[in-house]
């Protein structure tokens, strides 16, 4: 026996297999989430610097043609950063489908094996309830964690969009003076 594998073992064990597809599901949010929080904090900083010195080396400030400039910049720069908020809510609302799913199959079990005993074992069943709704109590907490780096991810990006738009204005206006 791996001694690594045994915390694996014991997860399917006390939830079924549902609860390894969860677990799953949140490395990989997870992990998109981190990658997020890098982008932001090393790459997007770099491509908004980039981003401002470009538009400071222009001659043209305020024509409509150099606002317009402005605004695609701005906005393929804030689409970046926007790029994976699709997948990071698609896994946070499969997460309690899928305990919802580990909780059915649980249940399943549950009901088959009083069949298969023919005794109502009222202790049996609480344990193989409460087995069966692990996997709901798993999903719900990973998606609620997701949910809250998402809105937070949000947040943030509202934020940076406001600020590069004034820090944009701002570096005309100190290159002038």
């Amino acid at each position: 026996m791996v001694p690594t594998l045994e915390p694996i073992r014991w997860l399917i064990s006390s939830g079924g297999e549902v609860l390894v597809l969860i677990m799953l599901v949140a490395m990989a949010l997870f992990a998109i989430s981190l990658e997020r929080l890098f982008y932001w904090r090393f790459t997007h900083r770099r491509a908004r610097r980039v981003l401002i010195e470009a538009w400071i080396r222009r001659r043209d400030h305020s024509s409509w043609s150099a606002l317009t400039l402005r605004e695609v910049w701005t906005r393929e720069l804030i689409a970046r950063l926007r790029l994976p908020l699709p997948w990071l809510k698609l896994l946070i609302a499969i997460c309690p489908l899928l305990g919802l799913l580990g909780t059915v199959t649980g249940m399943i079990q549950v009901f088959d094996s009083l069949a298969l005993t023919e005794s109502s074992q009222a202790r049996a069943m609480a344990d193989g309830v409460a087995q069966a709704t692990l996997p709901t109590l798993c999903g719900m907490a990973v998606a609620v964690v997701g949910l809250l780096f998402v809105t937070r991810l949000e947040q943030i990006i509202r934020r940076e969009d406001q600020r590069l738009h004034d820090r944009m204005a701002r570096a005309v206006e100190d290159s002038h003076a």
